[in-house]
């Protein structure tokens, strides 16, 4: 049984504009949606405060929750109700700063109680404004340096340049602790340090791990704007999901780049854009029925696992629909670029001589 034929030939290459602007559409309108909502919704692992998990007998809004909690000053919460049906679950987060824990649960339970009868306080968290801020950095941090790794990984493991690997990461160090003397925000040290690595990918001739990068770079980016377009919140377990999202997305990639490799010794003569094509093709079953697979699996989580990983499986869904697409439509083309740069640069030099 075969899902795809062996001799399929569908031009990928040749839709690679196609597909740039639409992800430089995607991309500007996570900046645009980031920018407008001032930034992610980070929930209260990073920005410190309160949670309460609390399940009533029927369902009420979650407007008619936070308006009954304005007597205790909790009228600023932010109220979510679960997206599993029947249910009757919500969380309230607290942000304000003064509002300790000590009877919080009492209070709630009781005015709730009050209002709507019967309430059960399934949990309460809290998290100091200190540890929201530690946990955050860590986290960016986490992702940075994954991706980062991750490049050094493939130029070892593609083009056998590790002493240029540890080169690059060596002057990235460097530049990242000069940074960090001048007084740079973690955000922008991360956004410059990513900046450094592309340009050290590009001048070191690192071409697979440039491509690598700007694919994972796209697909944490795009998820991130998807979360900041429907409001969902950034937690612990959503940075997670973001560390999955690379690893899955770095896999298949890799699968893609090993045949590109191979066909390149194989068809010596043939042209680089047909190479690439070939390529895509040959691994484009492997490709479906293991994204396919996956997707189910987290769909029936979507659907079925309830709100406490709906966030999380929803996270994965999206990082496994576009990781799959940058395979094919970013980290590939990339090498494209590449290879029609150095051409140039080739032609140029002989001309000049």
């Amino acid at each position: 049984m075969q899902i795809i034929r062996p001799d399929i030939n569908i031009d990928f290459v040749g839709r690679r504009k196609i597909a740039f602007f639409f992800s430089s559409l995607l991309i500007a309108l996570t900046i645009f949606t980031l920018i407008i909502r001032k930034g992610p919704n980070l929930g209260v692992d990073f920005t410190g405060g309160i949670v309460i998990h609390i399940k009533m007998k029927q369902e009420f809004s979650p407007a008619e929750i936070r308006k009954t909690l304005s007597p205790i000053g909790l009228e600023d919460s932010i109220v979510q109700e679960f997206e599993e049906r029947g249910s009757h679950e919500y969380l309230i987060r607290v942000r304000k700063k003064g509002i300790g824990l000590s009877g919080l649960d009492d209070k709630v339970k009781d005015i709730l109680e009050d209002r709507f009868g019967k309430v059960e306080i399934r949990r309460i968290e809290m998290v100091g404004p200190k540890v929201g801020k530690d946990l955050r950095e860590k986290a960016l941090l986490a992702i940075f340096y994954s991706i980062l790794f991750m490049a050094i990984y493939i130029s070892g493991r593609f083009e056998l340049k590790w002493t240029i690997s540890a080169i690059m990461a060596l002057a990235l160090a460097v530049v990242v602790y000069i940074a960090s003397l001048m007084g740079v925000g973690l955000s922008w040290l991360i956004i410059i340090a990513l900046i450094v690595t592309l340009l050290l990918c590009w001048f070191l001739k690192l071409r697979y791990a440039l491509g690598a990068i700007v694919a994972l770079i796209h697909d944490v980016t795009i998820t991130l704007g998807v979360f900041a377009f429907t409001n969902k919140e950034i937690s612990l377990s959503i940075i997670a999901a973001f560390l999955t999202i690379v690893g899955y997305s770095l896999n298949d990639t890799i699968v893609v780049f090993d045949r590109i490799r191979e066909n390149i010794k194989r068809l010596r003569k043939a042209p680089f854009t047909q190479i690439m094509n070939r390529s895509i093709n040959e691994t484009l079953s492997r490709t479906i029925l293991t994204s396919g697979t996956t997707l189910l699996v987290v769909f029936v989580l979507v659907i079925l696992g309830g709100g406490v990983i709906h966030d999380f499986a929803f996270a994965i869904l999206i990082g496994i629909i576009v990781g799959t697409y940058s395979s094919i439509y970013i980290a590939s083309p990339v090498l494209l670029l590449w290879e029609d740069s150095s051409g140039k640069r080739s032609k140029a030099s002989r001309s000049a001589k």
